[in-house]
């Protein structure tokens, strides 16, 4: 097992297919975009899967989520997709996406074995749209919500990053649209992954807000405890349920302790958290002949040495080098 020295197991794998994105959310990347990754540093295809089947096969990974960038972007991914729920045993396929393409890709994804989708969108207004992602692509997204939902990836997750003064009176009529629609909204507190490094803790809204911005509206009970487990949102019922609503307050409410998760990069680092400083190197030996025993041995050994927590309170925090679109969200 991929397992720590304080216990955890790390079950949820998370594969950054691209560090390429369609998009320039301010709160990743800067409006001309970044020096995007050479191609030949770039896992093949045949690469992430086999080390995808190393970490379900060998090292009890139950989860895999692909990420970017934008995944959709990356040509292979309905291959590497069926690739990844063929494994036996076979883990959760999930996809963490934009949304832009996802109006073409829904249907073969969802043949192709994909579990669900968590799509970003953090406004209902084109403008807005415009002015955080510096793309005119909100139609594109809506669209490829709704073809998602019709393929059957439900519940589709919607993924929100409220900002002050810019979306954040947005809450109410976002959750009111997802609950319309038949997604799960949750919300994520802005985290300081912004290639930028613009990121304040002033500028950020909390998870406390976005709850005070929702509770006139709405009657929000909290979901059962004991469910939540490892995951990172803190759900609640909505005006008595069946609908939840979701907040993942990683700067104020961490989850460290229960953290299950671990990355990949798209050029074969293993991350052992978002934030982390550290990375281990697994497409250098695996390109040099290494076995998937020596492989799984290297994975496990970098797991071993991951962090208690992130550590954004504490004064020696540093904002890691990479941005959130060369991670992996």
């Amino acid at each position: 097992m991929l397992r720590d020295s304080f216990g955890r197991v790390a079950t949820d794998l998370r594969v950054s297919l691209t560090d390429k994105c369609n998009l320039r959310c301010t709160y990743c990347m800067p409006p001309e975009g970044l020096d995007w990754l050479p191609n030949a540093q770039l896992l093949t295809a045949d690469e992430i899967v086999r080390l995808v089947t190393i970490g379900v096969e060998r090292l009890g990974v139950t989860e895999v989520r692909y990420t970017g960038g934008e995944p959709l972007l990356r040509r292979e991914l309905v291959e590497i997709v069926a690739r990844t729920t063929a494994l036996r045993p076979r883990p959760q396929v999930s996809l963490t996406t934009n949304g832009i393409g996802l109006s073409r890709l829904a249907r073969p994804l969802a043949e192709s074995g994909l579990d669900r989708v968590n799509v970003s969108l953090d406004t209902l207004d084109r403008d807005t749209f415009k002015r955080l992602a510096h793309r005119d692509r909100f139609a594109d997204v809506v669209e490829g919500m709704a073809a998602a939902h019709d393929a059957g990836l439900r519940p589709v997750k919607v993924n929100t990053v409220l900002m002050r003064d810019i979306n954040d009176h947005e809450a109410v009529p976002l959750l009111r649209f997802c609950l319309d629609q038949g997604y799960e909204l949750r919300f994520i507190e802005q985290m300081p992954l912004d290639a930028q490094h613009g990121w304040s803790r002033e500028g950020m809204v909390t998870a406390d807000e976005i709850l005070d911005r929702l509770s006139p509206a709405f009657d929000l009970t909290p979901d059962d405890l004991e469910e939540r487990g490892s995951a990172p949102a803190e759900r609640f019922l909505v005006d008595g349920g069946p609908a939840r609503v979701g907040v993942i307050g990683s700067v104020t409410r961490p989850f460290c302790g229960a953290c299950d998760r671990v990355r990949l990069t798209a050029d074969g680092q293993v991350r052992n958290c978002l934030f982390a400083t550290e990375e281990s190197d697994l497409k250098t030996p695996m390109r040099d002949g290494a076995t998937d025993e020596e492989l799984a041995a290297r994975w496990t050994a970098a797991v071993a040495r991951k962090r208690a927590g992130h550590g954004i309170d504490d004064p020696s925090f540093l904002q890691p080098s990479r941005p959130m679109s060369a991670i992996g969200g």
